[in-house]
């Protein structure tokens, strides 16, 4: 019987960017603190670095 194939895995980094064209842009804002180099993840109410903790909050007008 033969094998299933192996998927490939893609890194994790490049799910952070968007191609347009030749272009390339950021899904996810980068911390202000930190600089250009670190991503916030995102939660469901909220925005954290990973790095220094900064957090902002996301607020919803009713």
């Amino acid at each position: 019987m033969a094998k299933p194939q192996e998927k490939k895995k893609v890194s994790g980094r490049w799910n952070m960017y968007n191609k347009t064209g030749d272009k390339l842009e950021r899904k996810n804002k980068s911390c202000p603190k930190c600089g250009s180099g670190t991503f916030m993840a995102k939660h469901g109410n909220r925005e954290t670095c990973g790095s220094c903790r900064y957090t902002t909050f996301n607020t919803q007008s009713k």
